[in-house]
């Protein structure tokens, strides 16, 4: 798609590759311990394609099947539709592979906390610099749970509560987000 596009415009050289270039991507494996006692290994990604303009935005996906390559095209696409729209951030998204249906909401709680840990952790995660907001699989109960724990690991930053979007109004979150994004 990108390809058939950058056919249509000149571009000095070089700056094709840097625009369809993804910047960085955070590969994580975790354990959790699950209501039965059993642990499950939980693998996830976060990309940053563009960091032009801080803070990056994207969606965080909870899918059995999502993979790296996906998570790496759909921040890509991020950057893209707002560099169209002219909004100040740059692309980025997440995934886990986690089948929600699967686990119960004292279980999915865990898994997103310790998904959180790890975005935080590895400066994956924050107000100014990445900022998760819910896609497929996810919603305003696991952005108010991501948005808690980055408020437990970081007490000191007085901007917590844009670490994330789409959290429910309760939590910090606006009126009218869901009808906003279709």
């Amino acid at each position: 798609m990108v390809d058939r596009a950058l056919a249509h415009v000149n571009l000095p050289p070089g700056l094709a590759g840097e625009i369809k270039a993804v910047n960085s991507v955070l590969q994580v494996q975790f354990p959790v311990k699950l209501r039965d006692g059993s642990y499950h290994v939980f693998k996830g990604w976060r990309a940053v394609h563009s960091t032009h303009r801080l803070p990056t935005k994207g969606g965080i996906r909870y899918a059995p099947n999502v993979s790296q390559d996906e998570v790496e095209a759909l921040a890509a696409l991020m950057t893209y539709k707002c560099a169209i729209a002219d909004v100040p951030f740059g692309g980025a998204k997440g995934a886990l592979i986690v089948d929600p249906r699967q686990h119960d909401a004292a279980e999915m709680e865990a898994i997103t906390r310790r998904f959180t840990r790890e975005l935080v952790e590895h400066e994956f995660m924050s107000p100014s610099g990445n900022v998760p907001a819910p896609d497929m699989g996810t919603g305003a109960r696991e952005m108010a749970w991501m948005a808690d724990e980055y408020k437990r690991l970081r007490p000191q930053d007085i901007n917590h509560l844009g670490c994330v979007t789409g959290k429910p109004v309760t939590a910090g979150g606006i009126r009218g987000r869901v009808e906003a994004t279709g």
